[in-house]
């Protein structure tokens, strides 16, 4: 089976074909970042209009790369949601359009259940019951996985995504934008415990995660100690180095601690971590290292699909035409959009015959 994916929740106009949700027979992806670097964050008018200019070049090129014709894929699959509406809606109506055109099935994916599936190009096939760990600069959610399209969330941010603290505390000291790469390049040269940060606990024992705490409270160090922004591109300092690393390890600390605890309960047989958080070396690490000490495999995807991609799209959008799903043609984007279609998890935990306690 051939499958289109079309992605379009953000700032990265994608398309990908798929051959039967496991090889990837073209991916393109066209980057706003340069555009959005200024701004220090992304600018949804400005991302929507990109949409509009790139959508379909990308997905001709995806045709091209894969030597195929429109008329030879089996299906489209494009992201609903959850994302920036104006983003959101160029994806759909090109998908609608292509889906009539060439009578081709149509299926909407949730942005963050085609994360969860990022990881099926490079990695042995996921072994059910799952645990799936998703970061990124718009989400933070832990979910348990019983089977395929069955999906529980166990915990989620409460306030700011883990992507999101690392773009505000790299604005915050001058380093640019996106954050997330140029903190875990600077802490590999700082001390993880020179600045001493809580991990965020949410008082009424939920596993939910929280990081709109840590961020102020690194606010108030750069406050208290006087530490300058870097300007003109200068060299970071090592004060700034340390902190990085220091606020780095705290976030890491609080995603795989809460990830770790929540396993012991669930009994999980893989352990999924995605989102473009994932490409984070110290946060796969310590994935890694958790994952081992529950004898389980943990399963990240590579660079190029942490990101938003639209190969992640086509993989998801192909198990759903393969259970017979089929959108109609009044499909439209919800910016809202949440991934939990199980609401009996006590059940579904005896069905996988797995350990739990309330």
């Amino acid at each position: 089976m051939l499958v289109l994916g079309i992605e379009t929740s953000c700032d990265e106009t994608a398309a990908a074909v798929v051959r039967d949700g496991r090889d990837i027979v073209s991916s393109v992806i066209a980057s706003q970042i340069e555009t959005h670097k200024r701004f220090g964050g992304v600018v949804p008018e400005i991302a929507s209009r990109e949409h509009l200019d790139k959508i379909v070049p990308v997905v001709t090129e995806a045709f091209t790369r894969a030597g195929i014709q429109p008329e030879d894929i089996d299906g489209i699959a494009v992201t609903v949601g959850p994302g920036l509406v104006g983003s959101l809606l160029v994806g759909v109506s090109y998908a609608k359009a292509m889906a009539f055109a060439l009578k081709k099935p149509l299926v909407g994916v949730n942005h963050i259940e085609g994360h969860v599936y990022s990881v099926a190009f490079e990695n042995p096939p996921v072994e059910y019951p799952a645990l799936a760990l998703v970061v990124s600069g718009g989400h933070t959610n832990l979910f348990f996985i019983p089977e395929p399209g069955k999906y529980k969330i166990i915990a989620r941010t409460r306030d700011d995504a883990a992507g999101e603290a690392f773009d505000k505390v790299a604005k915050m000291v001058g380093l640019g934008y996106p954050g997330g790469p140029i903190i875990e390049r600077l802490a590999r040269e700082g001390n993880p415990k020179a600045v001493k940060f809580s991990v965020p606990r949410m008082g009424d024992g939920s596993p939910d995660f929280s990081f709109s705490g840590l961020k102020t409270a690194v606010t108030k160090h750069v406050r208290e100690t006087g530490l300058e922004p870097v300007t003109n591109g200068e060299e970071p300092s090592q004060a700034i180095k340390d902190l990085a690393a220091s606020f780095q390890s705290t976030v890491v600390r609080s995603l795989v601690g809460t990830t770790e605890r929540v396993a012991k309960d669930y009994g999980p047989k893989t352990l999924i971590v995605a989102g473009g958080v994932a490409c984070n070396g110290a946060l796969k690490a310590a994935s890694s290292e958790a994952a081992e000490r529950l004898g389980i495999p943990a399963y990240f995807p590579s660079p190029h699909l942490s990101t938003d991609n639209a190969a992640m799209i086509a993989a998801a959008g192909t198990a759903k035409l393969q259970a017979g799903e089929r959108a109609g043609f009044d499909l439209n984007a919800d910016v809202t959009l949440r991934l939990q279609n199980l609401d009996n998890v006590d059940e579904e935990l005896r069905r996988a015959k797995v350990r739990y306690r309330l």
